[in-house]
């Protein structure tokens, strides 16, 4: 999986997405502009192949979220956390509410996949997971990334579940180096809960970390055949798809070189090895991989990475006017003390049947608190309306 450098395609970058190691695309901040823009880059990365790449975004909440401007500024998962101490079911309404607003309004845009729920628990050490983390407790942690999955489920996105086998307890941030987690196994157990509660729930897929756990296994985790295939295929049955974290970060420099890196990544298990903010390194790596005349894209790979395509894809007038989306946004706001986010307003004109959108545009004003049902805001059908 790799990325491209702006607004949209170069012809270089057109060339070598069609190359047939390349499985997706993963976008950041600067892909975007509008939501205009951004859709219609992605129906051009997926007009390219047959079938299609994968196309992902991070888009968790808090400070994790790539597409900002006309979308709605979701709270960082630890917010939510915080509500489960108090009322542990509203909480997992939250959580439930929060990955479907996500995920809805990311496959509005045609993108497949944002690479959440973080599972990683909140020791209090990792600023790189700080408030990404839902909570510190490992069943706390399960019982709402099942709930925050299913949102994600509802609204026709599947999961995957970060960072295996768990970055929360370790201080260095793996964007810049190795860090070195020195717990047993059997203290390593809290991290692994989250993820056999998921697995045995459906999760499609897992992004495993660049750490390294001595006590256990000496390889790095993410190109480890110990940690891909004895424990995530073999001991927690996991059938699903395995991402690598970006090979460029500075936690999986001392496995050599980006394509060395890679191969040792697909060799563990890996069905997408992630290549970011370096065309270069990817071009290089598709070269000798290509020399290497073996076959990395198997047939099970295609068909795992197959099932974390979009299950459906909404118009941006039936979400933005849905009543399901108006209210998860009402109770996500009701439900966070104090709320972490407002909403921009958003204005449409529909036709009468309702499914034809006429016309679309955004102020850029933030609307304030969202109004509820009874505040007498249009509800959808009517000619023009707020959201």
């Amino acid at each position: 999986m790799v990325d491209v450098a702006g607004l949209s395609l170069t012809a270089e970058e057109r060339d070598y997405l069609q190359h047939p190691l390349v499985g997706g695309v993963i976008l950041f901040t600067r892909n975007y502009a509008d939501r205009a823009q951004v859709t219609e880059l992605v129906r051009d990365i997926k007009a390219l192949r047959s079938p299609q790449l994968l196309v992902a975004v991070d888009q968790e909440g808090g400070r994790v979220q790539r597409f900002r401007e006309e979308f709605t500024q979701l709270p960082a998962l630890q917010q939510i956390g915080r509500q489960f101490d108090v009322d542990s079911r509203a909480a997992r309404s939250l959580a439930s509410l929060h990955g479907w607003l996500m995920a809805s309004e990311i496959l509005d845009l045609g993108v497949d996949i944002s690479f959440a729920p973080v599972v990683d628990l909140d020791y209090g050490v990792s600023e790189v997971i700080g408030d990404r983390s839902l909570h510190a407790r490992p069943d706390a942690v399960a019982s709402l990334a099942l709930a925050y999955m299913q949102g994600m489920h509802r609204a026709g996105m599947a999961a995957t579940a970060k960072h295996f086998p768990g970055h929360g307890a370790v201080t260095v941030d793996s964007h810049l180096a190795l860090p070195v987690d020195n717990r047993t196994y059997q203290q390593l157990s809290d991290d692994l809960m989250p993820y056999q509660t998921l697995i045995e729930n459906q999760l499609e897929g897992v992004m495993v970390a660049h750490i390294r756990y001595p006590q256990i296994n000496e390889d790095i985790a993410s190109l480890s055949p110990f940690w891909l295939s004895t424990q995530l295929r073999e001991q927690f049955r996991f059938n699903g798809a395995i991402f690598s974290d970006d090979l460029t970060m500075g936690g999986a420099e001392e496995a050599g070189t980006v394509p060395q890196r890679t191969r040792m990544a697909l060799d563990a298990g890996a069905d997408l090895a992630l290549i970011c903010n370096n065309p270069a390194a990817a071009i290089a790596t598709m070269d000798e991989l290509n020399a290497d005349a073996k076959d990395y894209v198997s047939a099970v790979g295609h068909t795992r990475i197959a099932a974390m395509r979009s299950r459906r894809h909404n118009t941006e007038a039936l979400v933005y006017c849905s009543d399901v989306w108006r209210d998860a946004i009402s109770d996500l706001e009701a439900g966070l003390q104090p709320p972490e986010f407002t909403l921009k307003a958003y204005v449409a004109t529909i036709a009468p049947n309702n499914k034809d959108l006429t016309a679309w545009g955004t102020f850029n004003e933030h609307a304030g608190r969202f109004a509820r049902k009874e505040s007498g805001i249009p509800r959808c059908g009517e000619d023009h309306f707020v959201c």
